[in-house]
């Protein structure tokens, strides 16, 4: 499904809980949400949350708001309240050789699969981020920055960013010349010249071309022509 139900509107002054009270007006209960931290990472896993969020004040979660617009501590603090509120939460790790294995995009729906599979109540009703994902074993509806406007969406994206950054600052103990534990996997600057001048990490994903060529399988960058 890639609309709302027959009837069901959101107000665009509603906020972070507009789009389940329009859901929870039409019988739709429990209503999950899910999303996923990592994709975009060339080292590391790919971790996705799936949250289900209590209707009236006990699913607000004060401060809740997309994981990337949070500060680290900010994220702490709505992680421990989501698992506090949350009817029901779960969390699924992808192992960077599985997404190696599968690729990006199939590990990353497979991964949103798992993590509302795993949920211990089913959801009547799932809430995506960005695109549709079939084979959730309900109805749903993919919502353009979902983590930043839907809050069942904003508590998945904030499970599985920390769960992920946590991941992260562990195997920066295993790999310190990488620094994991202060980019978490991204490409940077730091990150870059670490993979020149170490090669890949056992904890880096080889399909990413810049992994490839540290370690040597893809052909250098051509330099720039000065002519």
């Amino acid at each position: 499904m890639s609309t709302l139900p027959r009837g069901a509107t959101v107000r665009r002054d509603a906020g972070i809980y507009g789009y389940e009270r329009a859901l929870r007006r039409h019988g739709l209960e429990p209503i999950a949400g899910v999303d996923e931290a990592g994709r975009g990472a060339c080292a590391g896993p790919l971790v996705a949350g799936a949250a289900i969020l209590p209707p009236g004040r006990a699913g607000v979660v004060p401060g809740l708001a997309d994981s990337k617009l949070l500060t680290a501590a900010a994220r702490e603090r709505c992680y421990d309240e989501i698992l506090k509120r949350a009817v029901a939460w779960s969390v699924v790790v992808i192992p960077h050789g599985e997404c190696d294995r599968l690729g990006m995009h199939v590990a990353n729906v497979e991964a949103l699969r798992r993590a509302v599979a795993k949920l211990s109540v089913p959801p009547s009703y799932v809430l995506t981020d960005g695109f549709p994902v079939d084979g959730l074993g309900a109805p749903g509806l993919a919502v353009w920055k979902g983590d930043r406007v839907v809050a069942c969406v904003a508590a998945a994206s904030v499970l599985a960013k920390v769960t992920r950054d946590r991941l992260m600052v562990e195997m920066d103990r295993d790999w310190p010349a990488y620094d994991f534990k202060t980019h978490k996997g991204y490409i940077t600057a730091t990150h870059t010249e670490a993979l020149e001048l170490h090669g890949p990490s056992p904890v880096h994903r080889m399909r990413f071309v810049n992994v490839r060529r540290a370690a040597g399988l893809e052909p250098a960058e051509p330099l720039e022509s000065t002519s």
